[in-house]
C-alpha cells in the first residue's frame, strides 16, 4: 500500500487566538501556530472560530459573565482582518485558510442571526454548520449533567438522538445554501450512549434509523461535505462519525474534509497520520478543503506525481464553478480523464474515460472546461495573420485592437507571449481582409511606432510557437484556446463581432492592468476569450461587470489550488 501524507489539508482546524474574549475559544496567539507550522514544512494552516451566540445558547462557564455576545462579536468581526494580515505577513512561507463554525440556534431569531455572521466573516474559505444546542438551550457537547437534563427532558435515548438528527435536517434545510460542511455529524455520543438502533442504521427499520438515512441523503442530494472530526477520539468517544457511518457516507458519494479540531497549539497536527487511516479504512482515497468556498480535491496518499495531478485537477474544477452562480456550484460536476490521468478513473465513480488524450474533462450544464498539464505540440502548418513585436507593457493590446476596429476588421483568434524583458509577441487570425488592414497598420505606425517595433501581415508563413512548460487551459465549452495558467485569468463569452473585445481590452487599459497572455476562439458567432492578467482583483471585478450586453459571460478566475 501507498504511504500516507503526513499532512492534511484541515478544514476543521485549530480554534485558537480570539484575543480578549471573556470566554476564550482557544488561547494561543496565532503567530505562534502559524510558525510551527512552517517549522513542521507543512504548505498550509487552517484557522476556525465560532460565530457568537445568542444569549439563551450559553455553556455552564459561560452563563456566569454578564456580557450577552457569546464567544465575542468582536473578535469575530475582527478574524477576517486579523487573517488577511497574517496572509501578508506569511506570504509565500505557507498557505492560510479560515473558516467559520456557524451555530445553528434555530429558525426565526437564530436564523437571521446566523445569516447576519455570514456576512461579517468575509471571505471566509468555507464554513461549517454545526448543532450543538438542543431547542430547550442545553448543549449537546457539555457537561454529563447538562446531557442527562435534556435525556430527562426529552424522555428517552431514542427521543434524544431524534430531536439532534431533526435540528440537522433542519439546519441543511433553512441555510445549507450557506454551509459547505456538516460538523460532527454524531456530537451526541461525546455524553450518552448510541442506541443499537444507531448503531446498526444501515438495516434497522426503526424510524430513527430511517431518519439517520435520510439525513445522509440530504447531505449527499445537497453535495455538502461530512466533517470527519479526530476531536471525538482524543475525548475518548471515537472519531465524529462512526465508520459505519462514513462508509454509508461513501457509498453515497458524499464528500469528506478531515479536521483535528484542537484548541491548543501543543495539540496542532497529532492526529493528522490516524485521521488519513481512519477514512482509508472506509474506502475514501481522497477528500477536500477550500478556499475561497471552492472545494479543493485532496489525494491521502504521499505520491509527488499524484499530488500534482490532483492539482490540475482542481484548477479545472476552480476554473468551471466561478463561471457558475454561487448555488450552481454546489452541483457535482461530470468527469473525463485521458493520458496519465486515466488513474482518476478508478477514483471518481461514473467518470469517463478519453484513451490517450492526456487531459481532465469537466463539465456541468451546458459548460466545461479542459486542462493538462502537457505542453501543447507546436503547429507545422502554414498560416496567414498579423504578427506583432511590442512593448510588454499595459494598453498595447487594446491599441492594436482598437486600430482593426476602427477599420471595421474583426479579430477571429489570437495568442499572445511575453518574452520576460519588457517586449511581447503577438499573432493574429483576421475573420477576413476587407482590405482595411493595411490602413489599420499604418495608423498603427503612425500613431504608436515607439511601442510597436514591429507590425507586418503575413500570408503562408509558419504558425508561431508560443508554448511553455505549465498547466494548459486546452478548451472551454469545447472552443480551443491552450491558454497557460497563471494566478490570475479572465474568461470571457461574447458576441463574435468587430469592436466587442476591446470593450475589455480598454476597460483593463483604463486601469493600467497588464496581459500577460491572451486566446482568443469562435464558435459561430459567439467568441471566446481567456486572458492571463496582472492587477487587483477588486479593480478588475468591478470592470467585468460593466461590459455590457455583448458579454454573455465574463469572470475572473483565481487559484488557490496547490
Amino acid at each position: 500500500m501507498k504511504k500516507f501524507n503526513d499532512f492534511i489539508w484541515e478544514t476543521h482546524g485549530i480554534h485558537a487566538g480570539t484575543e480578549n474574549d471573556h470566554v476564550k475559544h482557544g488561547i494561543d496567539k496565532l503567530e505562534d501556530i502559524v510558525d510551527k507550522a512552517i517549522a513542521a514544512n507543512h504548505p498550509s494552516i487552517t484557522f476556525i472560530i465560532h460565530s457568537p451566540r445568542l444569549t439563551n445558547f450559553r455553556y455552564t462557564a459561560e452563563k456566569y459573565t454578564n456580557v450577552k455576545f457569546i464567544r465575542g462579536n468582536r473578535s469575530y468581526i475582527n478574524y477576517p482582518k486579523r487573517i488577511e494580515n497574517l496572509r501578508l505577513k506569511y506570504e509565500g512561507k505557507i498557505n492560510i485558510k479560515y473558516g467559520v463554525e456557524l451555530e445553528w440556534m434555530g429558525t426565526d431569531l437564530g436564523l437571521e442571526w446566523s445569516r447576519s455572521k455570514i456576512f461579517q466573516a468575509a471571505d471566509a474559505d468555507f464554513v461549517i454548520g454545526s448543532v450543538h444546542f438542543a431547542p430547550e438551550g442545553l448543549p449537546y457537547d457539555g457537561t454529563k449533567e447538562e446531557a442527562m437534563e435534556l435525556l430527562q427532558l426529552r424522555g428517552s435515548l431514542e427521543a434524544y438522538w431524534n430531536g439532534y438528527f431533526n435540528e440537522m435536517i433542519e439546519m441543511i434545510e433553512s441555510f445549507g445554501d450557506m454551509i459547505q460542511v456538516i460538523g460532527h455529524i454524531d456530537l451526541p455520543k461525546l455524553n450518552v450512549e448510541v442506541p443499537e438502533i444507531l448503531q446498526n442504521f444501515e438495516t434497522s427499520a426503526h424510524p430513527l434509523a430511517n431518519k439517520f438515512r435520510t439525513l445522509l441523503e440530504i447531505i449527499a442530494d445537497r453535495n455538502l461535505a461530512l466533517d470527519v472530526n479526530m476531536a471525538g477520539d482524543f475525548k475518548g468517544v471515537g472519531v465524529y462519525p462512526t465508520q459505519n457511518i462514513l462508509k454509508r457516507a461513501y457509498a453515497l458519494q458524499i464528500p469528506i474534509c478531515i479536521g483535528t479540531d484542537t484548541h491548543h497549539v501543543k495539540y496542532y497536527g497529532v492526529n493528522f497520520e490516524e485521521s488519513l487511516t481512519y477514512v482509508y479504512k472506509a474506502g475514501y482515497e481522497q477528500y477536500v478543503s477550500y478556499s475561497k468556498l471552492i472545494p479543493e480535491k485532496r489525494t491521502i496518499f504521499d505520491d509527488h506525481d499524484l499530488k500534482v495531478k490532483y492539482t490540475i485537477l482542481n484548477k479545472g474544477i476552480e476554473m468551471l464553478n466561478q463561471r457558475f452562480s454561487d448555488s450552481k456550484r454546489r452541483v457535482i460536476p461530470d468527469f473525463s480523464f485521458g493520458g496519465a490521468f486515466t488513474e482518476f478513473l478508478d477514483i471518481y465513480m461514473n467518470s469517463t474515460g478519453m484513451g490517450d488524450y492526456n487531459a481532465i474533462r469537466i463539465r456541468k450544464g451546458d459548460k466545461s472546461i479542459t486542462v493538462s498539464n502537457e505542453m501543447p505540440k507546436a503547429e507545422t502548418i502554414k498560416v496567414k495573420g498579423l504578427f506583432s513585436e511590442h512593448l510588454d507593457m499595459p494598453g498595447v493590446i487594446s491599441s492594436l485592437f482598437n486600430s482593426l476596429a476602427s477599420e471595421g476588421v474583426n479579430v477571429e483568434t489570437a495568442r499572445l507571449k511575453s518574452n520576460n524583458d519588457g517586449t511581447a509577441v503577438a499573432f493574429i487570425t483576421l475573420e477576413e481582409d476587407n482590405g482595411n488592414v493595411k490602413n489599420a497598420i499604418d495608423f498603427i505606425n503612425g500613431t504608436d511606432k515607439e511601442i510597436f517595433r514591429s507590425l507586418t501581415y503575413k500570408e503562408n508563413s509558419d504558425m508561431p510557437n508560443y508554448y511553455n512548460e505549465g498547466v494548459y487551459l486546452l478548451e472551454m465549452d469545447g472552443v480551443e484556446l491552450k491558454l497557460a495558467l497563471s494566478q490570475k485569468v479572465i474568461l470571457t463569452k461574447h458576441n463574435n463581432a468587430p469592436g466587442v473585445l476591446l470593450i475589455l481590452l480598454s476597460a483593463l487599459a483604463s486601469k493600467n492592468i497588464n496581459i500577460i497572455d491572451l486566446r482568443l476562439g469562435k464558435r459561430n458567432k459567439i467568441g471566446y476569450s481567456a486572458l492571463a492578467v496582472d492587477g487587483d482583483v477588486n479593480v478588475i471585478n468591478n470592470l467585468l461587470t460593466n461590459l455590457g450586453a455583448q458579454y454573455f459571460e465574463a469572470n475572473l478566475i483565481e487559484f488557490y489550488s496547490m
